[in-house]
């Protein structure tokens, strides 16, 4: 049986899936069959109306969007909305305003002309008239301005439409600032945030705070537009329209009004002059290259005001506005209330800047299931655990092992009864004044029985899960092995590297491979493990990759140093700063009085370090930014300060020492990889704790046990089953390489090596020297993103290499011009931000400047 013929009338819609003709489509669907207009790119329009694929700038895909029509529907059109136009911020001309809107208009309304179109609706803006005074209302007969490019193209596009409309038909609406009862309103949204978040634009307007423009609740502009297609054989077949509220809220009546409602305050603005704000927007937007929704030509338009005579939509529509921004703002502020994470991203601002709130308002959500379900699901991770902790005695009786292994070692290795040693050990302990090598050798053995038998016997311990203390003591154990050989200056090589990887293995078998004991069971229950607000987990094995990598590359190089400062080798390999017949320079620096200040041998100290950073590289799961908040703080210590302090002794080994070693300032440029990739896990831990004590949680149980948080999500990045390059782009989210830190980073380099280029001399080449270092030092922390607001410390190095040449000698003309340009160049490129990527980091965002 076939269906009944459509008896309804055909409306086209242009731009139907953007906010206003998505909405216009399904208020006429009812009574019109729509069409919608629009690109083959998604958002589509709704499910009401036909989606007809049309690029406005292309004569072959008009006419085949209208031969779609007529063969579907027909040759009779009863109106066409005409939405679509182009738009941009920048207030710059742009070829799409002809392209788009003016000659796109041109090709639908020639191919009209072989239809029986009734009506043509051109949805223009009440901005092509030029601004008025308080109290003195525009009509359709005023002044026009097209002082704008968007202003100009609109007022062209209606003049193209009287030339060449022929027969059809024309309307020209022109609305107030749309806006509906979600806030989509682009400067409205804007205006709400700055205040919401208390942003120090939100006290500030360049212009008279008197001024105001009207505004026009989305519901009134699509009845207005209903009431023009039903009476469009009634209307004058060319009739421009304004329409809005006749209720203009002042800048400032909008402000206080806002305050009263966001935050319950009086909410003070203050004009300041046009010069000052397009300055500082343009110093945003430009110099400091952050984007910011404030334009210099909005300054310029900042006084203007309006005010609308609607007589005309009143009399040939009997039309009047039935809503006001007035009476709806505090529909609209309580929808921010609500759920602020979601009314930022629905009116496409940046939700980040509120996940704070969204944590908050999913911990305040009744829990879905009953407390008996609930008691139940803990008891059966609990019965889960318990499970997988008997299914890995094996890593206890591996321990075991290692440390039956251990306490053997001394009576293998004849670390008891050696009394012949090699003249290195020997030069050793005569330079350091140490104990002697025999005294050594029998301490280091008695260490390893001891910590052997220990071993053993917290591991047997282990074996109850009820004695969660002894894994954690077995992990203390293998922590001191790493460094005991050190205190002890092992004088055998086997010893020493036997202890390193016993320790390691203890540690990674205990703590690493096992649950750690004393978790949170509510914080391992929680599935999620990507921070509320950001946009991918900081906490994933991919993510620390470059971390164990670069550690493992400090690893072997400070194993080398270790080597000869122990006595273990009798010279330590460095291609640069190699002197023939005397000690290279990495020989010269470890063992140099500044090596020598150190109580235990400090490139052990490194190896140390840099093995501890591997094991907490690997330790945990994805979550475990809330799950170990201990553990990232300890690993961000050991990483961060730590990391900075060794790369403070690099720096001063030329200016103390007098040279430079290789193998230490290829540790040091490890060690410095490593901060930038270490601190988002950081800054998501910080949060996680602020979150948790708002909601009540107490502050230690959570800092030592870890606990859930409300309002995550969970990270669908590519991880190591997927193929490489995608593992790899994982690896690196959160740190990239803009230009401007790149170029600081080389200036740095450069200042490191300028007694070489332009033949200074101390104290200049020095000052130099460790400004150079650090330069590089903040640029390379600062291609983190979380951390990019470091790059302002180089402006002040920067200041200083201009005034350096005028406070200390040492230099020429060309080194004093050259230092003073350097600082000129680091200053400049400091300011930028520089490329920013598309990731977000929760509440962090509002400090990514």
């Amino acid at each position: 049986m076939n269906a009944p013929p459509d008896e309804r009338e055909t409306v086209i819609i242009t731009g139907s899936s953007g906010f206003i003709g998505s909405a216009l489509v399904r208020h006429l669907s009812a009574r019109y069959r729509v069409i919608g207009f629009d690109r083959d790119l998604p958002p589509h329009p709704p499910a009401e109306a036909e989606c007809v694929c049309v690029d406005l700038t292309d004569d072959a895909s008009v006419q085949a969007a209208f031969l779609r029509v007529r063969v579907a529907y027909g040759a009779r059109i009863a109106s066409v909305i005409h939405l679509a136009g182009y738009f941009d911020l920048t207030g710059e001309p742009s070829r799409k305003y002809e392209e788009v809107t003016v000659k796109g208009t041109e090709r639908l309304l020639g191919a009209l002309q072989a239809f029986e179109a009734q009506q043509f609706v051109f949805v223009s803006t009440m901005l092509i008239h030029a601004s008025t005074t308080p109290g003195v209302p525009i009509n359709e007969q005023s002044p026009l301005d097209a002082s704008l490019p968007y202003r100009d193209s609109k007022i062209r596009t209606e003049q193209l439409i009287r030339e060449q409309r022929g027969a059809i038909p024309a309307v020209y609406l022109r609305p107030a600032g749309i806006y509906d009862d979600g806030g989509h309103s682009a400067f409205l949204a804007q205006q709400i945030a700055r205040i919401n978040e208390r942003r120090l634009s939100s006290h500030v307007y360049p212009g008279s705070l008197a001024t105001g423009q009207p505004s026009l609740h989305l519901d009134d502009l699509l009845d207005a537009i209903e009431r023009v297609i039903d009476r469009r054989a009634a209307l004058p077949p060319d009739l421009p329209l304004l329409l809005g509220e006749i209720d203009a809220m002042s800048y400032d009546d909008l402000q206080r009004a806002l305050g009263r409602l966001i935050h319950d305050e009086a909410w003070e603005t203050h004009s300041i002059p046009k010069a000052a704000a397009k300055a500082g927007a343009w110093a945003q937007n430009t110099v400091l290259d952050e984007d910011t929704f404030i334009r210099p030509w909005m300054v310029d338009i900042s006084d203007d005001h309006y005010t609308l005579d609607l007589t005309r939509a009143r009399q040939l529509l009997d039309w009047s506005p039935r809503r006001s921004l007035r009476g709806s703002l505090p529909v609209i502020v309580q929808g921010l209330k609500d759920d602020p994470y979601a009314w930022y991203r629905a009116n496409g601002l940046n939700a980040a800047r509120v996940a704070d709130e969204k944590a908050e308002k999913a911990a305040a959500r009744p829990h879905d299931m009953a407390p008996a379900e609930h008691q139940q699901m803990i008891q059966d991770h609990a019965q889960g655990m318990r499970g997988m902790h008997f299914d890995m005695l094996w890593v206890h009786w591996l321990t075991m092992g290692l440390g039956l292994w251990l306490a053997t070692v001394p009576f293998v290795f004849g670390t008891f009864t050696q009394t012949e040693f090699s003249a290195a050990i020997l030069n050793v302990t005569e330079e350091r004044e140490l104990w002697d090598p025999a005294l050594r050798n029998a301490l280091t053995g008695w260490n390893d029985l001891i910590c052997g038998v220990l071993i053993m016997m917290f591991a047997a311990l282990s074996m109850s899960p009820r004695n969660g203390w002894a894994q954690w003591a077995n992990g203390a154990l293998g922590v001191w092995l790493l460094g005991a050989s050190l205190l002890f200056w092992a004088p055998s090589a086997a010893v020493y590297a036997n202890d390193m990887l016993v320790g390691a293995l203890v540690v990674a078998l205990t703590l690493l491979i096992p649950m750690m004991p004393g978790m949170s069971m509510e914080g391992m229950m929680d599935g999620t493990n990507t921070p509320p607000g950001w946009s991918y987990c900081p906490s994933t094995y991919v993510q620390r990759m470059p971390i164990i990598v670069m550690g493992a590359i400090g690893l072997v190089i400070s194993r080398v140093l270790t080597a000869y400062q122990l006595g273990h080798i009798d010279s330590a390999w460095d291609p640069f700063f190699d002197v023939p017949g005397a000690l290279n320079g990495a020989e010269h620096i470890i063992t140099s009085d500044m090596s020598k200040a150190w109580l235990v041998a400090d490139g052990g100290v490194g190896t140390m370090i840099y093995m501890i950073e591997i094991l907490m590289g690997a330790m945990g799961g994805r979550a475990r930014w809330r799950t170990m908040p201990w553990m990232v703080l300890l690993f961000g210590v050991i990483v961060v300060p730590l990391g900075v302090v060794s790369i403070y002794f690099i720096i001063m080994q030329p200016i103390a020492i007098g040279t430079y070693c290789t193998l230490c300032l290829a540790a040091g440029l490890a060690m410095l990889i490593m901060i930038p990739y270490s601190l988002d896990e950081l800054v998501a831990m910080g949060q996680f704790l602020v979150l948790n004590k708002r909601r009540g949680r107490p502050v230690w149980s959570t800092f030592f046990r870890g606990d859930a948080l409300p309002g995550g999500t969970i990270d669908r990045h590519p991880g190591f089953g997927d193929p490489l390059p995608a593992a790899f782009a994982s690896s690196i989210r959160g740190v990239n390489l803009p230009w401007t830190l790149v170029a600081s980073a080389l200036i740095g380099v450069w200042l490191m090596f300028s007694r070489a280029s332009l033949g200074s001399i101390p104290p200049i080449a020095d000052s130099d020297h460790l400004v150079g270092a650090l330069v590089v030092t903040v640029a390379i922390i600062a291609m983190a993103e979380v951390a990019r607001p470091l790059r302002f410390l180089n402006i002040l190095f920067g200041l200083w290499l201009i005034a350096a040449p005028w406070l200390l000698h040492g230099s020429n003309v060309t080194g004093d011009v050259a230092g003073m340009i350097a600082g000129l160049a680091l200053i400049a490129l400091s300011l930028p931000r520089g490329r920013r990527s598309e990731e977000h980091y929760g509440s962090w965002d509002r400090l990514i400047v």
